[in-house]
């Protein structure tokens, strides 16, 4: 149309008559119409305001003098958009030449603000979204930034989540966006349906899953929100499952996560396929290998011909066969199982076929992500050396020790990758350090003691030299503390370990009349030791020490000693001495002060996966301690520990522990009724160690039990156990056991830190000779009439440092009532001094109320108790909470319910 319309030819009429017609000849071709171009004369840009027109036109491909059609303006106006700077754009003067772009700039963004947010925070959000304050505002990004949200909220299982983008506009052409949040409710799985499943029912198959039913039961398991990776992961567990019960046709044909109309929930629907069960058919070997017999390595795997088809046992024999082949020196040897199916016979005939490989070196052994522990620290922890021939499992000998020191974070492993030729290893080791300082703050409550306080704090990796410092104060109502400690694993870079200790220690023992607390004896012991250690083998360890300590060991005299001179206090005078009578004859043969000069070894079998949470492997500790080597004690004691840990299966894990330990004196005897292994010394059983039972809550005692007299004159014992002086005693002997079962949990209970366990434990302290026991030198009255004895207060008579018994005037007398003097008739004011006056005066004495002494608990019978705890990494630190029950106790044990103790790591 703009280059004309071309000539339509038309006839003419005239009066002649026509023509004959004449066929139309045939339409000539339209020619092509050449499109309208002109050129620019001029562009001006209208409407920008932060930006220089050159920069509107930089995004353009318009220049004055260039020719332009209507396609090269529309491609202007979409380089202009796909800038994502402009609200709208359009452009005039295509008519002239004269182009104009006007524009409209897209705002800046002053704030992106959140609204509603609850359950995510702010922080989290502003990661995923795009828009920030100072970028330019566009309608896509906000979009895209609304899916992103949203896709945030499903990843936490709240699918019924909305974003709704607003805009407020500002002067200076800016905007605030906000972003406003329904959260809506979290989806569950409502329920989780199997079809087509016969020989296991829908319970079990749900158990193998880790998506779980949204149920009170589940209410701290985060696996009861919907996840779609979870989806696949279900599909694969149900499928080992049924791989490892003989199944091996099994599949899942379908499932289906349907979303309920209200969004709250899911229902999943799984369609199975069962299959046939297999058994193993013939297990052969046939390795490439020529050092390998075959036959032997067959008749060594865990699968046997007849046993039901179980693909964890596959892959076990095939773990098995890789670390038969590493133990010979080949590091990447492929083993590949051939399955011989047989779906008449129903079997699965296996072959294990090795592929040859070359024996491998170890090239290069690489430590990364260590920032504080020294390289050093870790590459003597592992038993490889560059150049060495390859040993798997030396591999992982070295990561079990590279764990056990509890520098570095759990699940480490060393890495074996290709090195520079087919025979080269390269092991890599890549750590992450923890926190090695410990704070501990501990706590504990009994029923006797109240509460117990202790305080420490260790580094034990000090200056990344592997080297433990550690410092730690104790204080309760029966004893206070400071020791101080130093440990060096490595001497001189050599494997010999040195530490020493220093202490002070201030114990008083202590029992209970009722609410009254009352000291027993105390025993401050201040002394060091020195320590040492070497490796006899990879396992076998041999330590040595060397101690000495001053105890010194009293009595409250204020409590348990005589007042000799009358003055009113006891133990003020050397005249006053220990009563039995008061604190019982075998603490009077406890007190003294004395110097221990001790001697000692360990023998040490340690194959613990872990030193700090082993799940694996055993430890078994000999030891003993000669007394004697100077000092005034002495003594040969012997102790045996031993541990044992295993995986049950499932993720749980057992524990066997036990401890047994024999004191025997090599002193002279010390008299009838006394023990030559002082009371100080013995061993004690109870509390942290013996769940169910109080501090020193096990074994030998003496327990002192008062009178009661009824309405009638009828005597008895005391019945109420809070009314007994109980007081421990110790033993020569003891055994302890323990059998324990970590609980595993689900991922919520997981996150929280939560570690359940259950456990029985034995145990028994005994071996100690029978004290002389006070109480049978009490006054008796026999009733004529009903034979009833009546044990009455023991009178004694009062004696000043002479030796003269006190007598008191009567209250009657006009010159010294109630006053006491060594005279039997008259007074005097000085202790033997002349007598003066005819006042007749009375004996002046004590009363000690009748009581009985009872020893018990020296018995090797056991005392049993069953119990369980929780591990909680809380967020104060570590909280440990136990409740035991004693089940099997003698009569005179003291038993406790709960124990707690918390602490941190820094």
């Amino acid at each position: 149309m703009l280059t004309g319309v071309p000539a339509v030819a038309v006839a003419q009429t005239t009066g002649q008559p026509a023509a004959t017609p004449q066929p139309a000849p045939a339409p000539a071709p339209t020619p092509a119409v050449a499109p309208v171009t002109r050129t620019i004369k001029a562009i001006r840009v209208e409407g920008a305001q932060r930006l220089e027109p050159e920069t509107v036109l930089s995004y353009t491909k318009l220049r004055t003098g260039q020719v332009f059609t209507n396609e090269t303006l529309d491609q202007a106006i979409k380089d202009l958009y796909a800038s994502d700077l402009f609200a709208d754009v359009t452009i005039g003067g295509a008519e002239t030449g004269d182009i104009v772009l006007r524009v409209r700039e897209n705002p800046i963004i002053n704030r992106v603000i959140f609204e509603g947010n609850k359950r995510l925070k702010e922080d989290k959000i502003k990661k995923e979204v795009k828009l920030a304050p100072r970028q330019i505002f566009t309608r896509t990004a906000v979009r895209q930034d609304v899916a992103r949200i949203i896709e945030l909220y499903r990843r936490q299982g709240r699918f019924a989540a909305v974003v709704d983008p607003k805009m407020v506009s500002l002067d200076q052409n800016r905007v605030d966006v906000i972003f406003e949040v329904s959260e809506g409710p979290k989806s569950k799985v409502r329920q989780i349906n199997i079809l087509g499943n016969e020989v296991f029912s829908d319970s079990k198959l749900r158990e193998q899953m880790a998506t779980k039913q949204a149920r009170l039961t589940t209410l701290l398991s985060s696996n009861t929100s919907y996840d779609q990776d979870r989806l696949a992961y279900d599909q694969q567990k149900l499928r080992q499952f049924y791989l490892t019960e003989g199944y091996a046709d099994f599949r899942v044909t379908s499932a289906v996560a349907e979303l309920t109309p209200d969004k709250k929930d899911f229902i999943i629907t799984y369609v199975v396929e069962e299959g046939k069960r297999y058994k193993f058919g013939d297990i052969t070997v046939d390795s490439d290998i020529r050092d390998f017999d075959n036959k032997r390595l067959a008749a060594n795997l865990g699968v046997k011909k007849g046993d039901w088809y179980n693909a964890k046992k596959v892959e076990t024999s095939i773990d098995s066969l890789s670390e038969a082949a590493g133990l010979f020196g080949y590091a990447f040897t492929e083993v590949n199982p051939d399955y011989a199916r047989d779906k008449d016979t129903l079997t699965m005939g296996l072959n294990f076929h090795i592929a040859e490989a070359k024996r491998t070196y170890v090239e290069r052994i690489d430590i990364n992500g260590n920032t504080q522990t020294q390289d050093k620290i870790i590459r003597r922890e592992i038993r490889l050396s560059e150049g060495d021939a390859f040993n798997s499992f030396q591999v992982k000998r070295s990561q079990d020790r590279i764990n056990s020191l509890g520098f570095f974070q759990d699940k480490f492993e060393i890495k074996q990758t290709q090195g520079s030729a087919p025979d080269r290893v390269v092991l890599t080791a890549d750590v992450e350090e923890k926190s090695t300082g410990e704070l501990s703050l501990s706590a504990g409550y009994s029923s006797l003691e109240q509460f117990i306080i202790q305080a420490s704090i260790k580094q034990r990796n000090f200056r990344g030299k592997g080297q433990e410092l550690r410092a730690s104060v104790n204080y309760s109502t029966y004893s206070k503390s400071v020791e101080l400690g130093f440990t060096e694993p490595y001497l001189f870079n050599k494997n010999i370990a040195i530490g020493g200790d220093i202490f002070r220690r201030d114990y008083n023992a202590f029992n209970y009349l009722g609410n009254t607390r009352q000291t027993t004896y105390t025993q401050v012991s201040t002394g060091f030791q020195v320590r040492s250690g070497v490796p006899l083998t990879e396992y076998w360890q041999l330590a040595g020490r060397y101690g000495l300590s001053y105890d010194e060991v009293g009595l409250d005299k204020s409590t348990y000693f005589t007042d000799k001179n009358n003055d009113g206090i006891r133990g003020n005078s050397s005249a006053d001495t220990c009563e039995p009578l008061l604190a019982g004859r075998y603490l009077c043969d406890a007190i003294g002060n004395r110097w221990t000069s001790s001697v000692g070894y360990s023998l040490v079998y340690d194959s613990l996966n872990s030193r700090l949470r082993p799940t694996a492997g055993h430890q078994l500790i000999f030891s003993q301690d000669f007394a004697g080597l100077g000092g005034d004690v002495k003594y040969i004691r012997t102790k045996f520990e031993g541990s044992k840990f295993f995986n049950i299966g499932s993720g749980f894990i057992g524990s066997l522990k036990a401890e047994g330990g024999y004191i025997h004196s090599l002193e002279k005897s010390r008299g009838v009724g006394i023990d030559n292994v002082r009371i100080t010394d013995r061993f004690y059983l109870g509390e942290p160690d013996f769940r169910g039972f109080d501090i020193r809550g096990v074994g030998p005692r003496v327990q002192r039990i008062g009178y009661t007299t009824d309405a009638a004159g009828n005597q008895t014992l005391v019945t109420d156990r809070t009314q007994f002086v109980d007081d421990a005693l110790g033993g020569r002997a003891y055994y302890l056991g323990k059998f324990e079962i970590e609980i595993p949990l689900g991922a919520g209970a997981r996150e929280l830190g939560l570690r359940p366990s259950i456990y029985v434990q034995a145990g028994a302290l005994f071996g100690i000779t029978s004290p002389v026991l006070s109480g049978s030198q009490f006054p008796t009255t026999v009733d004529p009439v009903t034979g009833r004895v009546t044990y009455q207060p023991l009178i004694s008579p009062v004696y000043a440092t002479n030796g003269q018994p006190y007598y008191t005037v009567p209250t009657t007398d006009a010159t010294n009532p109630g006053a006491t003097t060594t005279c039997q008739t008259g007074y005097s004011a000085t202790i033997g001094g002349t007598c003066i006056g005819t006042s007749t005066n009375t004996p002046y004495t004590t009363s000690q109320a009748p009581f009985k002494e009872v020893f018990g608990g020296n018995s090797a019978r056991p005392r049993i108790s069953v119990g369980a705890g929780v591990n909680w990494n809380s967020p104060f630190g570590p909280l440990r909470i136990d409740l035991a029950y004693a089940v099997l106790k003698d009569k005179s044990d003291d038993s406790k319910l709960i124990t707690f103790n918390v602490g941190t790591q820094f």
